[in-house]
C-alpha cells in the first residue's frame, strides 16, 4: 500500500515537472519579447526541474542519492534566477526595451540617456614633440 502511494507521489511529480517543462518552452515560442520569453524559460526551468528532482527523491527514499538531488537542486534553484538576471541585465545594457503589457509599444521610463560614442576625437591630446616643438622656432 505505502509503495503504491510512494510510486503515485513520484509519478504526479514528475509529470508536474514535466508539465512546467513543456509550458516554459511552450512560452518561449509564443511570448514576443525577450523578457518575457526569460521568465517563461526560468520559471519552466526552475519549477520543472525542482519539481523532477522531488519525485526522484521520493523514489529514492533517505539514502545517499536524495543527497546528491538535494545538492543539484539547490545548485539549480540558485543559478537559474541568478542566470536570467544576468541575461536580463545584459539585454538592457544592449539596448532591449520591453513591451507594455497589451499596448505593443515599447516601456519607456523617459528620454533615453545619450550614448556615448568612442571618437578619436575626444581621445586625449599628446605634448607635441620635441622635433615638432623645434620646427615652429
Amino acid at each position: 500500500m505505502i509503495d503504491a502511494a510512494v510510486t503515485g507521489l513520484s509519478w504526479i511529480l514528475l509529470a508536474a515537472g514535466a508539465f512546467y517543462y513543456f509550458v516554459g518552452a511552450l512560452g518561449l515560442v509564443r511570448m514576443p519579447d525577450v523578457f518575457t520569453r526569460m521568465h517563461a524559460g526560468s520559471i519552466g526551468d526552475t519549477a520543472g526541474a525542482g519539481l523532477m528532482l522531488a519525485g526522484m527523491m521520493v523514489v529514492a527514499g533517505f539514502s545517499l542519492v536524495s543527497v546528491k538531488l538535494i545538492v543539484i537542486l539547490v545548485i539549480i534553484l540558485f543559478t537559474s534566477p541568478i542566470t536570467t538576471h544576468a541575461l536580463a541585465q545584459a539585454a538592457l545594457h544592449a539596448g532591449v526595451e520591453p513591451l507594455l503589457a497589451g499596448k505593443g509599444k515599447r516601456a519607456s521610463a523617459g528620454p533615453k540617456a545619450p550614448v556615448r560614442k568612442r571618437t578619436a576625437s575626444k581621445t586625449r591630446r599628446r605634448a607635441p614633440s620635441r622635433k615638432a616643438r623645434e620646427a615652429t622656432r
